[in-house]
């Protein structure tokens, strides 16, 4: 069934006609013309199981091949009680049951995610499709199967999506599938009414621009992707280090960058890792800066806040502390929201939906964890949809729903209709 799935969606996709340029659509049909006002959450959508049709294994769940105590990649355990399909493991509890994950092929783990999306007041994603997959058959058609169901999860539950490309891992010579890929399904996605736009047209992000960690292409390729997108008729969303405009620290010292922004229409830099509690309010001036810098070049900028980080597993316990940046229940998040609104930001990229990995995930994750060789990080003990609420709670500051405050709102009961009250 998941080939047949494929092959339909495929299908869909070799029907369009072969030129490059996005169809123009009725504005009244869009649903999100602006990333302007909107908390958005990044998705990676990349956890597979072993039986999850895919061939690929327990792809960003193994560790070397291997998903077991003592090998794995993920921080934290999902909390699965929700989910219509999940997958032994043999990770087991202290009660000696199972411990099941999700994978994220399954159309309704995507739905249920999208489900609480519209639920807690989450505007929407930026959708990660990573360009070194799209180098194999097999690769691609997980990613395709992935991106269609949160096409059509996101119409469903009215949020908006947006597809980022992440060039981790591409070199020069593969540069192409970036262009290629678009071309092949950008026009389909963008007959989507929840697809993001921003200054009237489609939105694409390209993310890993500029960052001084020995990637093995170069400007000229980021370059070519910049025009073939916008000649196929999209704004562009460039993700580039926290310190780009400085280009100092995590970019490399090279003014081709900023010609390079010049092209963009949305400037985003990433700050997971960076800065822990203490030491966030040199980013908020860091934050300040940057939106000065945009505004006097006439770009958008959306930072990036982040629950909290850890990959002591993913890092073999080697020089990665478990639980490296703590979550202090939810106060480091809202700090970096505040301070972001305080700065002048106008929208908000929260890092991420869903990745375990790194232990930046604000969906549902555990507090009852499994027991064994491989360390995990529990959700400290706050309810399991805290960094949900948390997240429905910024966008609602953003947008002056709620006065604005410095200090973390808290749950205190619920209205007649069944809505949170803080």
């Amino acid at each position: 069934m998941a080939r047949i799935s494929y092959i339909l969606f495929i299908v869909l996709f070799t029907l369009l006609p072969t030129r490059s340029n996005v169809k123009a659509q009725n504005q009244d049909s869009v649903l999100f013309q602006s990333l302007d006002g909107l908390v958005m959450a990044g998705y990676q959508g990349w956890f597979n199981a072993e039986d999850d049709g895919a061939g690929l294994g327990w792809k960003h769940y193994a560790k070397n091949g291997e998903f077991r105590p003592g090998r794995c990649s993920v921080e934290m355990w999902p909390d699965v009680s929700e989910y219509a399909k999940t997958y032994p493991t043999e990770f087991r509890f202290a009660d000696g049951s199972t411990a099941r994950v999700f994978s994220s092929r399954d159309r309704s783990t995507t739905f249920l995610h999208f489900r609480w999306m519209q639920e807690y007041g989450i505007d929407g994603v930026f959708m990660q499709r990573f360009v070194t997959t799209l180098r194999s058959e097999k690769g691609r058609e997980n990613y395709d199967i992935i991106l269609s169901n949160a096409v059509k999860a996101a119409e469903k539950y009215g949020r908006a999506i947006c597809l980022m490309y992440d060039l981790s891992g591409m070199d020069t010579e593969h540069m192409g599938l970036l262009a290629e890929d678009w071309k092949r399904i950008g026009e389909k996605l963008t007959e989507s009414p929840n697809y993001l736009r921003h200054n009237g047209k489609p939105l694409v992000a390209v993310w890993g621009v500029g960052f001084n960690d020995n990637r093995k292409y170069g400007y000229d390729d980021i370059g070519e992707i910049i025009s073939a997108l916008k000649s196929s008729g999209c704004s562009i969303l460039l993700g580039v280090p926290a310190f780009w405009r400085s280009l100092s620290m995590d970019a490399l010292p090279d003014r081709r960058l900023h010609s390079l922004l010049e092209q963009a229409d949305v400037i985003h830099p990433w700050f997971v890792g960076r800065y822990n509690n203490d030491s966030y309010g040199r980013i908020q001036e860091v934050i300040r800066q940057d939106l000065e810098w945009c505004r006097a070049h006439g770009k958008d900028y959306i930072p990036v806040v982040f629950p909290g980080f850890s990959w002591f597993n993913l890092k073999n316990g080697v020089a990665a502390p478990l639980n490296q940046i703590p979550r202090l229940g939810g106060e480091f998040l809202w700090k970096q929201v505040a301070g972001a609104i305080d700065a002048g930001a106008r929208s908000i990229y929260i890092a991420m939906f869903d990745e375990i990995d790194e232990g930046t995930a604000i969906f549902k994750c555990a507090n009852e964890v499994p027991a064994g060789e491989s360390p995990f990080l529990s959700y400290e003990g706050v309810e399991p949809d805290r960094y949900l609420w948390l997240a429905g709670m910024a966008a609602k500051m953003l947008r002056g729903e709620i006065p604005f405050s410095s200090t973390m709102p808290l749950r205190t009961g619920q209205d007649s209709d069944g809505h949170d009250r803080h």
